[in-house]
């Protein structure tokens, strides 16, 4: 067994973990002391001649050196990391994996006062109000310690070590929780082998005497009867009547959605009791769309078993059922209270719907990330081919938790669509369109979303407002993937009419989102020339190269 001590500066991991590896007979590992032996230089130094970007490389090294977890009952290890190691997703999957992970937390005030007389340089606090500042990181980073044990770290080092034990018992863990946010568009909790845990954790948090897990059959039979059977058993007090809607876009129906509401009816199913969504995008959407509107709103916990779903579909808070004239058309804003990201459950996710959804994770990309971009680049085609190692590396979580935490950042500012929130629409203008176009059948969204995106570049490109370099990027990313090489058998014609029904028409202009150098600009004054150049690159595949079809 390992323990890994996570904490402000100031918060004891050092001292502390040094003192419980000796107790315990039991190695001690330093990683800012690793970094520094690698380096010949102190933490400080690195700072100095190579920024914070070089240090954290170096940072990232040490980490990955550490290999994997002793999974041993007996201590074996204690691990004492930087305060801002934890920041990368990486080094958050390298270190939580198969180790206890201990929050050693203090009050600011009380840190403040151990930093005053240390003799250890704090670049990241020099110069400036050391309470003010550590609240400041306390922010930042209170989500990436969040999944750790909180242990008080007021005291000497050896009145702190006992605080530990309770952790040290029971062997290592069996689920892996990477983060935990509570933002103002609700908690999100991701990690691997973690729903089970959530979910009642979750359900305990809402005092909840019933709840109505809704699934579909497929979903259902993979993922939900399980975890519904593993609640039951660890909370039998808790009424759970499951609720199988259809599967994917056929669910995104009024006739479904009246069945669903009618069926809560029937159980007098109270504003109180939660619903638990277990499925994909389509389903999601559907009952995130009931929970907004039986009985004027219900709270809702959704549980994405798709990839789509983990890093786009089930978060923001839009909820939506299709018409024959559009996607999305009718829906509601409805925040979920949380989102529980189980990356074990994309495991027996179809490789065509695992492909598709990085077409989602292409657009995060496009929008200005640029790490996200570099590890779609590396580690893409791993991800899309379902390669075990896209897994073991932390490849897999890193790119949902960029898109996820991305994304709500995004819908933090802007909840209702009023600004900011519309440029998540890139690629979507097109692709919504050419979903409608099939009458939503053979075409997956996040293929869709592909071709929108080969479309937008074209449009782009037209405008002059997409460098040639940044659009061939983009298509040679969506090549790599192997993402929109292939268009449905539409006109143009069908395209063009879909669009004119597309919901970010505004003084009967549509709002198109195009990419940039490094991010993205919404313009309405995008003329018809244009738009057909778009709808021909889109509907062209892979024979449009860098915005121009050819």
């Amino acid at each position: 067994m390992e323990l890994v001590l996570v904490g402000l500066p100031g918060s004891g991991k050092s001292a502390v973990g040094r003192r419980l590896a000796r107790s315990r007979h039991a190695d001690f590992v330093d990683v800012d002391a690793l970094v520094e032996a690698a380096a010949g230089a102190t933490v400080a130094e690195i700072f100095t001649r190579e920024g914070e970007n070089g240090f954290r490389d170096r940072e990232r090294a040490a980490i990955e050196a550490l290999g994997p977890a002793d999974r041993g009952h007996r201590l074996s290890r204690v691990i004492a990391t930087g305060g801002g190691a934890v920041l990368d997703p990486g080094n958050r999957w390298l270190l939580y994996r198969g180790r206890r992970v201990a929050w050693l937390d203090a009050p600011s005030r009380v840190l403040a006062g151990r930093l005053a007389h240390s003799p250890v340089p704090r670049p990241l606090l020099d110069g400036r109000d050391t309470v003010r500042a550590l609240d400041e990181l306390r922010a930042a980073r209170e989500r990436y310690y969040a999944p750790a044990t909180r242990v008080e770290a007021i005291g000497r080092a050896e009145e702190i070590v006992p605080r530990l034990e309770p952790l040290l018992r029971g062997g290592s863990p069996t689920g892996t929780r990477m983060l935990d946010a509570r933002t103002a568009v609700g908690r999100i909790v991701l990690g691997a082998d973690i729903a089970t845990a959530a979910l009642i954790e979750l359900l305990d948090e809402m005092d909840a005497r019933r709840t109505a897990p809704v699934s579909e059959p497929a979903a259902w039979r993979l993922h939900g009867a399980r975890l519904v059977d593993a609640v039951r058993a660890a909370r039998p007090s808790i009424s759970l009547e499951p609720l199988l809607l259809p599967r994917g876009e056929r669910a995104k129906s009024f006739r479904t959605v009246e069945r669903a509401t009618r069926e809560l009816a029937r159980r007098h199913h109270e504003r109180g009791d939660p619903l638990i969504s277990i499925g994909g995008g389509a389903l999601t959407d559907t009952a995130g769309f009931v929970a907004a509107i039986y009985a004027r709103g219900v709270p809702l916990v959704h549980v994405p078993t798709t990839l789509l779903g983990q890093l786009d579909a089930a978060i923001g808070g839009k909820t939506a059922i299709d018409l024959p004239e559009g996607k999305n058309l009718v829906g509601a804003f409805h925040q979920p209270r949380a989102m529980v990201l189980d990356v074990a459950l994309l495991a027996t996710l179809p490789a065509r719907e695992r492909r598709a959804a990085l077409g989602e994770a292409v657009k995060m990309a496009a929008l200005g990330d640029e790490r996200l971009f570099r590890l779609l680049e590396h580690s893409g085609a791993a991800i899309a081919a379902g390669d075990p190692d896209a897994l073991a590396s932390g490849a897999l979580t890193e790119v949902v938790e960029r898109c996820a935490m991305a994304k709500l950042d995004v819908v933090s500012a802007d909840e209702r669509e009023a600004g900011r929130r519309v440029t998540l629409n890139l690629g979507h203008s097109i692709g919504h369109a050419l979903e409608a176009a099939c009458d939503y059948r053979g075409l997956l969204h996040g293929e869709a979303v592909a071709l929108g995106l080969r479309g937008a570049v074209a449009v782009g490109r037209a405008l002059q407002v997409t460098p040639p370099a940044r659009g061939e990027r983009i298509v040679a990313l969506l090549d790599a993937l192997s993402l929109g090489r292939r268009a449905p058998a539409v006109s143009a014609a069908a395209v063009r009419e879909r669009l004119a029904a597309d919901k970010k028409v505004a003084g009967g202009r549509l709002r198109w989102v195009l990419p940039t150098a490094d991010g993205v600009t919404v313009r309405t004054d995008v003329p018809d020339d244009a738009v057909e150049a778009g709808i021909a690159a889109a509907l062209g595949g892979r024979r449009q190269k860098g915005g121009r079809t050819r």
